[in-house]
């Protein structure tokens, strides 16, 4: 499929769903929002929130491997959620439209500005993310809105999970992948909030250092940390997707959890 000048139709897990993304502007979707999808068990029932969905692939995603669940792309910015719209909207999406919703509202938001906004208390049995997680001083771009789309902001993890925990339901499970870097601010955040953590470093290569990490946890659990087995991206030194990595992508697996 083909979109305007300023953008591209993208097919996801073997085009089993198309997501409109803009070209030289903004944030564009690729293996990380499927490796986050793919934390969501493919029996999961209920309501999932994606925050900071830009176009709406890793939300996406998810309603495409799992039937059993409602999604919410929340994307703070008008484009972006627009963006996610003209997705969901798409003709070869049109099976999973009934399941889809987007909101625009801002993640940060607190105490009665964020219930304004939609995102309402123990609503969710699934919240996933994809946060900024670049330092600001790590790409400079003249895009505005992919450097707020790629740059941490100051507690921004403190500020996400806060809302991520408090539109879980009890119980309900928190996915999302960060760089190495992070690991300490997010498992912080995560403090009496989410247990159970479980992280899935994510290797390039065999013989490369981890690039990326995978955490979900619990709300209100109690279980102590595990780290899961890593996950290798590609053979060799070629670009070809391990077997398990293309799967994943792919929306053929999903990452077990314990």
């Amino acid at each position: 499929m083909k979109g305007a000048d300023n953008e591209t139709v993208d097919a996801f897990h073997y085009g089993a769903f198309h997501v409109i993304q803009p070209k030289g502007q903004g944030h564009r979707s690729g293996s990380d929002a499927m490796f986050l999808a793919a934390m969501v068990p493919g029996d999961a029932r209920g309501k999932v929130a994606d925050l900071g969905a830009g176009s709406g692939a890793a939300g996406m995603a998810v309603a495409s491997r799992v039937p059993a669940v409602e999604v919410t792309l929340v994307e703070r910015s008008a484009m972006m959620a627009e963006f996610a719209r003209r997705s969901v909207d798409l003709d070869a999406n049109t099976a999973l439209k009934p399941r889809m919703s987007v909101l625009e509202a801002d993640v940060t938001l607190t105490g009665k500005a964020r219930l304004a906004a939609g995102l309402y208390d123990g609503v969710y049995d699934h919240v996933i993310m994809n946060p900024p997680f670049n330092l600001p001083a790590d790409r400079k771009t003249p895009d505005a809105l992919k450097a707020e789309a790629h740059a941490m902001q100051a507690e921004m993890f403190e500020k996400w999970l806060r809302t991520a925990n408090a539109i879980a339901k009890p119980g309900g499970q928190l996915s999302l992948i960060a760089r190495p870097q992070s690991v300490s601010e997010i498992l912080s955040a995560c403090e009496n909030r989410f247990g159970g953590l479980c992280i899935t470093l994510i290797h390039p290569r065999g013989d490369a250092n981890a690039t990326r990490f995978l955490l979900s946890g619990v709300k209100g659990s109690r279980a102590r940390l595990e780290f899961r087995p890593p996950l290798i991206v590609h053979d060799g030194d070629g670009h070809r997707f391990t077997e398990f990595a293309a799967a994943l992508n792919n929306g053929k697996a999903h990452l077990r959890r314990r």
